[in-house]
């Protein structure tokens, strides 16, 4: 279809009727006589107006909408500088948990378990970890102060190993202090009993070292006590001597 330009409005007033053109003549045919003078001036106006709209939206309209839509579909220089910066912050919050909970588990040695990580998807796909965990096992050793002791200081060094340990650390940390307490007051407990039992020992050793002695000293009092055995000796003499003579009496 081919398109034509519309004529341009004329600009000229609008003519006066014909000096031939009598004064009984109706005026419809008088305004159908003027009509072709002004019939282009609506069309000029209208375009004049289109036009002034046109001049009057933003320039940058148009490349501002190219801009945020890249071609086919990538994400705006824009949206990649913060897709960077997020991704630089979830590498760097990644590093500093696996150093924090790696810190635990090689201090605490065999009573800490292996750490366990909470993880978020970056824009790149990626798993970042951005939380963590190592398990301590902070139970007293059943009768046994001195290893309670041991461990508790093993825990201690455990929680506090990180160069900057958090809230829940410090709270295991004091527990195990808890705990170290109440194992040195067991110990001391211990120590007084097993004393006592060496000196309850020592003394019925003596007595049993004191107790042959005793037994001899008695004995010898007891002989002590009794009457001498009788001397046999005197009747070992008489019986030495002769039997005497009978002796008769004479009567005269």
């Amino acid at each position: 279809a081919t398109s034509y330009p519309a004529p341009a409005a004329s600009l000229l007033p609008a003519r006066s009727l014909a000096s031939n053109v009598s004064p009984d003549v109706s005026p419809d045919i008088t305004r159908a006589v003027q009509a072709p003078v002004t019939a282009g001036q609506p069309l000029a106006d209208e375009q004049s107006a289109s036009a002034r709209e046109e001049a009057d939206k933003p320039a940058d309209s148009s490349a501002n909408s190219d801009k945020s839509k890249s071609p086919e579909g990538e994400p705006s220089p824009q949206q990649q500088r913060s897709e960077q910066l997020e991704i630089s912050k979830l590498v760097s919050r990644d590093q500093e948990v696996r150093t924090h909970e790696q810190a635990h588990a090689a201090v605490g040695g065999r009573y800490a378990g292996a750490p366990s990580y909470t993880y978020e998807r970056g824009p790149d796909g990626k798993r970042y970890a951005i939380g963590g965990e190592v398990g301590i096992d902070t139970g007293a050793v059943p009768n046994n102060p001195e290893a309670t002791l041991s461990k508790m200081e093993l825990v201690i060094r455990a929680a506090l190993a990180p160069a900057e340990p958090s809230a829940q650390d410090r709270q295991v940390a004091a527990q195990a202090q808890v705990k170290m307490a109440e194992a040195r007051v067991q110990l001391a407990q211990q120590q007084r009993s097993e004393a006592q039992a060496a000196i309850d020992a020592r003394a019925e050793q003596r007595k049993e070292d004191e107790k042959p002695a005793e037994d001899d000293k008695s004995a010898a009092a007891t002989q002590q006590d009794q009457p001498p055995p009788p001397s046999l000796d005197l009747y070992k003499q008489l019986s030495g001597l002769q039997a005497p003579a009978p002796v008769v009496d004479l009567v005269a």
